[in-house]
């Protein structure tokens, strides 16, 4: 049975509230750091969304069957809690999305292209002088996405982002709460589409209040991850980014360099063999496993594991 989230990922999570938000706390990160880059386990984290957790399991589970011993930070919380705490040492590894991480990282300076490998290397270059490395990308990317309704899509015309042009005013966006401050949701929407939209309602990231708000009407057009089991399920339509808006967004792990040379060399090849077998297709079943047939992501990901022969003959 694998540890599910706790008190201790609870600990960890308000450190890095904290951090963000310059308070004080009562745990301490540099007493917090000392003991995860110092002891025999490697601290994998996720985003808050059910995909991440996934992925989170499927890098654990193969780092346990190699003789690694994992500690699990899930659903720790977006990219502004989970890089902080990278950077600190709070956490030591995370399956990112190489171009979100990039923006992110460089604050747009260094702009993500849909050039997977170039993607890569401004990514391993802006992740360097943090004292991160970044592995081998898999095959698999899951981008931002934007649906409509099949209603929606007839009644306005709508197979691409720039459709939307002469109707966004009169349509409702919804997304994660931090969808109006990233360059690749709303900001983007703006700066490459010249859209503005009537109202934006937060809703989680592309998870099922967002398929329910736009199935219902709440909301007219929403961001879906393109890897989302939902779409198909709910006949959504994906809008075609046909002006470039969105990176690669290749699955990367990231990891502390200091963790790597404790563990090298086998850490990064037992992540690297990981990565090369993950696809799209390999997302969207996961997603959908998960999602729709509410199979535990610990059992996914082990399911899938066992599946391209990646648990070896771990039990």
């Amino acid at each position: 049975m694998r540890r599910p989230r706790g008190a201790r990922t609870g600990a960890i999570a308000a450190v890095c509230a904290a951090l963000l938000l310059g308070t004080a706390c009562a745990a301490s990160p540099d007493a917090r750091r000392a003991s995860v880059l110092r002891d025999d386990a490697i601290s994998v984290a996720s985003f808050d969304f059910p995909e991440s957790t996934v992925l989170a399991e499927i890098y654990a589970q193969a780092l346990e069957a190699a003789g690694f011993r994992v500690d699990r930070e899930l659903g720790l919380g977006p990219r502004e809690l989970v890089e902080p705490a990278l950077q600190r040492g709070l956490v030591e590894l995370v399956p990112e999305y190489a171009g979100s991480a990039l923006q992110f990282l460089t604050l747009g300076a260094a702009p993500p292209t849909s050039d997977p490998e170039a993607t890569n290397r401004a990514l391993a270059e802006a992740l360097a002088s943090r004292g991160i490395t970044a592995l081998d990308p898999a095959p698999a990317q899951d981008q931002n996405g934007f649906a409509v309704t099949r209603t929606t899509a007839t009644r306005y015309g709508l197979t691409t982002i720039s459709d939307l042009a002469p109707v966004a005013s009169s349509l409702t966006f919804g997304g994660p709460v931090e969808c109006p401050r990233r360059p690749l949701c709303l900001q983007g929407l703006e700066s490459t589409y010249g859209l503005s939209f009537n109202g934006f309602v937060a809703l989680d990231a592309s998870g099922p209040l967002t398929a329910a708000a736009l199935a219902g009407g709440q909301v007219d057009v929403a961001l879906i991850f393109t890897t989302d089991g939902q779409i198909a399920q709910n006949d959504f339509v994906l809008l075609q980014d046909d002006l470039g808006l969105q990176p690669a967004e290749n699955v990367t792990p990231v990891v502390r360099a200091d963790t790597i040379r404790r563990f090298e060399p086998q850490l990064a090849e037992v992540l690297n063999a990981v990565s090369a077998e993950l696809t799209d297709r390999a997302l969207r079943v996961l997603n959908a496993q998960v999602g729709f047939q509410r199979i535990e992501p610990a059992d996914a990901a082990r399911a899938w594991l066992l599946a391209h022969g990646l648990l070896g003959g771990a039990g």
